[in-house]
């Protein structure tokens, strides 16, 4: 009997990181995955919205819906104002016509549309999040469960950084999302990702053979210009909700630090809180979690 398939929205910022492309092409070719929409964030929303648009006609899948979402951060500085990959989109077909701040209101009525069935998937800037937890503070109870590509909690990884892009690029959108009230919440941190890494040689030979991987290749090409690898960060978080035994994981609460502007972003983890709302990944295995992707993404 074939196992059941699950719904997920995705809010990305694809276009930066390759890892954004990379977690979309897993999500399409997944058989197990019903993508239900998804929404894009932080700036240029309306490019990394055609990026994302291009990866589905590349999979034959044209009937997603796709949002633009939020430019700019709550209250803190742009740290991300550009869709560097967007300069991909001219050798492959896309979509121009996506509306900016239109990805909030989609978010919200497809939860309310089906509430405790959908996985919300953020894997960038948790600004669309934020908003949508502010403005209908219900909707975070009506998901079945949120899994966020966010923090650091521990220092597992010599030189992992004390804050983590996603959390830092809008810390007050990233506690209103951790303050909220959710039926399941997972994070999957730097300090567990950065294990899942792959050098730019290695990655050119893998991204091949399907029209997919060829428009992720075609991204990678404008990341590998400042980068010698990829980290599978996203990729990671998409993979654990159909194989959640690729990782282990801890219960606790997470706190975002907001008042000290050296800090600001910082996610603190607390195992010895009386309540334990928030679980994140401490382990992973790199090499199963490879195996498992291309699986699912090659030839």
């Amino acid at each position: 009997m074939p196992e059941e398939r699950i719904p997920i929205l995705l809010d990305t910022d694809i276009g930066t990181d390759i890892d954004d492309a990379l977690c979309l092409a897993y999500l399409l070719q997944q058989p197990r995955c019903e993508l239900i929409g998804i929404t894009t964030v932080t700036g240029e929303p309306d490019k990394r919205a055609a990026l994302a648009d291009a990866l589905c006609r590349a999979a034959g899948k044209t009937d997603i819906p796709i949002h633009a979402g939020v430019d700019l951060p709550m209250l803190s500085a742009q740290r991300q104002p550009l869709c560097q990959q967007a300069e991909a989109l001219s050798s492959v077909p896309h979509r121009e016509d996506f509306r900016w701040y239109t990805a909030i209101e989609f978010l919200r009525e497809t939860i309310r549309g089906r509430p405790n069935e959908l996985t919300l998937l953020a894997i960038g800037p948790l600004t669309n999040v934020g908003l949508l937890f502010a403005v209908d503070p219900a909707i975070s109870k009506l998901l079945k469960r949120l899994v966020l590509m966010c923090g650091v909690f521990t220092t597992q990884v010599a030189g992992t950084p004390t804050r983590e892009w996603n959390a830092l690029c809008d810390p007050h959108a990233t506690a209103i999302v951790y303050n909220a009230v959710t039926q399941s919440h997972l994070s999957i941190g730097l300090d567990v990702t950065l294990r899942c890494r792959m050098d730019a040689q290695e990655a050119r030979r893998r991204l091949r053979g399907t029209p997919v991987l060829e428009v992720v290749g075609r991204m990678a090409e404008v990341w590998f210009r400042s980068r010698g690898q990829v980290v599978f960060h996203d990729p990671l978080a998409a993979a654990v909700i159909f194989e959640p035994n690729l990782c282990r994981y801890q219960q606790g609460r997470v706190e975002v630090e907001l008042v000290s502007q050296r800090l600001c972003g910082t996610t603190l983890w607390d195992t010895g809180s009386a309540e334990k709302p928030h679980r994140i990944a401490l382990e992973v295995d790199p090499q199963r979690f490879f195996e498992r992707y291309f699986s699912v993404v090659g030839p």
